[in-house]
């Protein structure tokens, strides 16, 4: 079979709006972060991405479950979801780090294929907008309970206010995350030294909080189930720990002790931080649930508000710094869902629509779809909108890592490499996208009660187990035929800095971003390749094979 010459299209240089050809701007969205570009250092990348663990939905996650659950239920709910968090999270930071890609890269290659990550880049959106709609109307209370300002204007304040600081992507959110992160660590202390100095027994009543739990403050397995659902939502978090993973430096016998430390400390390390939070915001809510009732317990602005007065007379005095505290550590947060989100947006739109306008487009979708979720008054809905998210997003988060520790390292049947470029990828893998799909739909019948309240409080658990034990059923009865859809005859080791000419774009590229095109009859950058609506896949076609085999 002779190679398809190129249609005369595929001759005119494709062009990118001034957007896509600013990479302080566009960030790599949709592509390999090229050594070039990583001039950071370990201890710069890991400060970034534990700057953006500064939210305070920690505080509303820890209050909300100890008010609804009490006590017992929900420190049990946090340790055992923190556990589950941390070792899902480790393989998804060290591939990310190691091979520089972010999370979707990562699923693409992870046993989902090209088209099949689709799904999971929108999933890994919606928990982008989700945590920005709850982080930004915790930022509204503040503003509403300082200024008066009415809540739908304080949600458009909040919202929109983060839209110019994340513009300039990873080069200015290090700097921001850097700034102020000491002034944010001592804020946050601040609350509890002042809670525990004027009341040491503070600790033993939050140990003997019931809240609405039919419980009381004892422990009941189920309502630990339901409670544990919510925890489990921020599974999804370590994409957003991979999206400034993936600036990591590499990894070399120099700098192996300060590489492998910065990982687990910014990666899957962001939940030890995250379960204080939790905990600290259930003792607040317990704490402060006397002055101000159920009702409002769980608002972080209150409980830093009435945290502080135990130190500072002047009432006003003690809001005004309680509300610099909830604005800045809700500005530390939103400037990463924003800035992942329109990194997902980007992967996800680029694969349907063969277009690519660039990152800054879509952080204006992801922004506006988190405001009209605050309009809507997602704050009072927490609980159920986590509970039922967990269930999808630990499912997806269960098959990559079922991927990359057992096929990947156990049984081999997965590539070695995390291979990302459509070129080389089956548009749909079964392995991981089936596993989701099914765990997703067993855990959402689970979580809606069809198989009974023990399995609905526990649903988040089995969509978990599911997906992991899937991962590998489903590669072994394929024989993981469905990881790679032709040989990569330009495969490197990840941090090579060898570049190439795309033949459609002009632009260099490093090797690791470049594949041959039988269509072009040339190399072709990863984001060229996506965005090419005319091949139809003629690259994995057996005869471009054979072609491409003879060219190189």
């Amino acid at each position: 079979m002779k190679m398809q010459e190129p249609s005369p299209r595929t001759h005119r240089r494709r062009t990118f709006n001034a957007w896509v050809n600013n990479p302080v701007i566009e960030d790599y969205a949709l592509r390999y972060a090229p050594r070039s570009f990583r001039r950071w250092s370990e201890v710069a990348v890991a400060g970034a991405a534990l700057g953006g663990i500064a939210y305070l939905a920690d505080f509303a996650i820890g209050g909300s479950i100890t008010l609804a659950f009490g006590f017992s239920n929900a420190v049990w709910a946090i340790l055992v979801a923190m556990a589950v968090i941390f070792l899902t999270g480790v393989p998804i930071a060290y591939y990310s780090a190691r091979y520089n890609i972010d999370m979707d890269l990562l699923t693409r290659g992870a046993g989902f294929g090209y088209l099949g990550s689709t799904l999971t880049s929108l999933i890994y959106a919606s928990f982008t907008f989700i945590y920005f709609s709850l982080e930004g109307s915790v930022m509204a209370q503040a503003l509403n309970l300082y200024f008066g300002l009415p809540l739908w204007a304080a949600y458009l304040v909040a919202a929109l206010g983060i839209i110019p600081l994340v513009v300039y992507g990873m080069t200015f959110l290090t700097k921001l995350q850097a700034w102020t992160q000491p002034v944010w660590l001592a804020m946050m202390v601040l609350p509890f030294v002042a809670v525990l100095v004027r009341d040491p027994g503070a600790l033993s009543a939050w140990a003997h909080f019931g809240g609405a739990s039919p419980s009381g403050p004892h422990f009941s397995p189920l309502l630990f189930g339901s409670a544990a659902g919510v925890v489990l939502s921020l599974i999804a978090q370590i994409g957003e720990q991979a999206d400034y993973l993936r600036f990591m430096p590499n990894l070399g016998r120099e700098n192996r002790r300060r590489w492998w430390w910065a990982v687990l400390l910014a990666g899957p390390g962001w939940v030890i931080l995250g379960t204080i939070k939790q905990l600290g915001g259930s003792f607040l809510a317990a704490y402060i649930t006397p002055a101000v009732g159920l009702a409002h317990a769980g608002e972080p602005i209150r409980m830093v508000d009435l945290a502080y007065r135990n130190l500072i007379a002047n009432p006003a005095l003690a809001l005004t710094l309680a509300t610099f505290f909830v604005v800045l550590s809700q500005v530390k947060i939103n400037v990463t869902n924003a800035y992942s989100g329109s990194l997902s947006w980007s992967n996800f739109f680029s694969r349907l629509f063969h277009t690519h306008p660039g990152r800054v487009v879509w952080l204006f979708l992801n922004v506006g779809i988190a405001l009209a979720l605050m309009e809507a008054g997602v704050f009072g809905f927490l609980n159920t909108v986590l509970g039922f998210y967990s269930n999808v997003a630990v499912a997806w988060i269960g098959a990559v890592v079922s991927d990359l520790v057992v096929n990947k390292g156990l049984l081999g049947i997965s590539p070695s490499y995390i291979e990302f470029k459509r070129a080389h990828l089956y548009n749909f893998n079964p392995v991981g996208f089936g596993s989701m799909i099914i765990a997703s739909a067993v855990s959402i019948l689970a979580f809606f009660g069809a198989f009974g309240p023990l399995a609905q409080a526990f649903s988040p658990f089995i969509s978990l187990i599911l997906a992991f034990v899937l991962a590998p059923l489903i590669a072994i009865l394929t024989r993981g035929r469905y990881y790679i859809a032709r040989a990569d005859m330009t495969a490197v080791e990840p941090g090579g800095s060898e570049t190439h000419a795309c033949v459609t774009c002009g632009f260099d590229y490093e090797t690791a971003d470049i594949s041959h095109c039988p269509f072009h009859g040339g190399s072709i950058c990863s984001l060229c390749c996506s965005l090419e609506a005319a091949c139809h896949d003629v690259c994995k076609k057996a005869g471009a094979q054979r072609e491409q085999v003879l060219s190189v």
